[in-house]
């Protein structure tokens, strides 16, 4: 059966988000509650939509292969687990009609096959604008579409768009002292929303899925701060089984850059090169 045993995976997926997630309050608490509510629910009205924002390295796609793990036996590798990346599958925007012609046919058949399917789509801000609408019908709240019962799927968009919002708006809120633990989705998504849906740019470039609020949940990632990063490489030594010695986390931190300028506050690949530079200090 594709759904795994649906509330001791809730259980352990929180456990997993408190534990191995660093510095997003916010991510916890949005994934949490959109997940537990649609899988209790016994007849969704509509498929869950969730879109994650933010820049690079603060978590998106640890956080949505974290929850793929956890609905899906043999988590990406599942057979009813779609993962699309624009460069590979749409790569040349003279066959954005073919495109939206293939992808509308592979969610539905796969649908057709499994109605509890999941379909990821990365990279959201590269995704050529005008592609994505071809799913509108899949995620709204009618009942059967083309002939097929879709209401238990889950869609999951990531994207950088927005990142830049995200990372000036808790700037800002640090400066007028609020702790990261009291950003609210409120203080964050209208400018995510903007950012994504009025830039020419993005894949959801005046896109119906923003127009008609067809996302359940928009999930903003927070840049991360210096001992976050410090927090990932501890984790990323302990996994690839090297000793945690406190000059060697000191030194890989302060090798990334920090912005802005003046303060150095937030790092600018968020966690994303730490394994890589774990080697030059071994």
């Amino acid at each position: 059966a594709p759904p795994r045993a649906r509330h001791a995976g809730s259980c352990s997926l929180e456990f997993d988000l408190a534990t191995s997630l660093v510095g997003q309050p916010l991510v916890r608490q949005q994934v949490m509650n959109g997940v537990r509510e649609f899988l209790e629910n016994q007849n969704p009205v509509k498929p869950l939509v969730m879109s994650f924002h933010g820049s690079t390295g603060t978590g998106k796609t640890y956080v949505s292969s974290m929850l793929i793990r956890y609905l899906f036996q043999g988590g990406l590798q599942s057979p009813y687990v779609h993962h699309f990346s624009p460069i590979v599958h749409f790569p040349h925007a003279e066959h954005i009609e073919q495109y939206k012609d293939s992808l509308k046919r592979w969610i539905q058949g796969n649908l057709t096959n499994c109605g509890r399917s999941a379909f990821l789509f990365d990279e959201m801000d590269k995704m050529h604008p005008g592609l994505i609408d071809v799913i509108i019908p899949f995620l709204g709240p009618s009942w059967v579409v083309y002939g097929t019962n879709y209401r238990k799927a889950i869609f999951i968009f990531i994207s950088n768009a927005g990142g830049e919002q995200i990372n000036d708006m808790t700037l800002a809120l640090w400066r007028a002292r609020k702790d990261r633990e009291e950003i609210s989705l409120q203080d964050l998504e209208p400018a995510i929303s903007k950012a994504v849906f009025e830039n020419p740019q993005s894949g959801f470039w005046k896109s119906g899925i923003i127009n008609e609020h067809l996302i359940d949940v928009v999930v903003p990632f927070l840049p991360l701060k210096h001992h976050h990063v410090k927090q990932c490489v501890i984790s990323e030594l302990n996994q690839q089984g090297l000793e945690v010695r406190p000059g060697v986390v000191q030194e890989v931190a302060d090798s990334i850059l920090y912005f802005p300028e003046e303060e150095k506050l937030f790092s600018s690949t968020g966690c994303k090169t730490v394994a890589s530079r774990i080697s030059l200090f071994f």
